[in-house]
């Protein structure tokens, strides 16, 4: 006798991990950009400053290199597969 498994079963409750930093809006620079903001959190308050936004895209970005020199990003630290970079405000 053979015993089967449906694979919905094995399925539900998984999700896509969620990364860690605080996220918010819905894109850097443009609505829908792989780009984002960073928010506060223990791991990020080093690098908030009044006169930069602290941004996190996927490391393997396509356009990851045009989009530091288009924006004057330096990098900060990397997590989750997201680099985070501080960038000037008014570019």
């Amino acid at each position: 006798m053979r015993i089967v498994f449906p694979f919905f079963i094995l399925l539900v409750g998984c999700t896509a991990p969620v990364p860690s930093l605080p996220f918010f809006g819905d894109g850097y620079r443009f609505s829908g950009d792989p780009c984002r903001r960073v928010g506060e959190s223990a791991e990020t308050v080093n690098y908030l400053d009044h006169t930069a936004d602290l941004v996190g895209c996927p490391a393997d970005m396509e356009t990851l290199d045009d989009f530091v020199a288009d924006t004057k990003a330096v990098e900060v630290f990397e997590r989750d597969g997201y680099k985070v970079f501080s960038i000037p405000r008014g570019i």
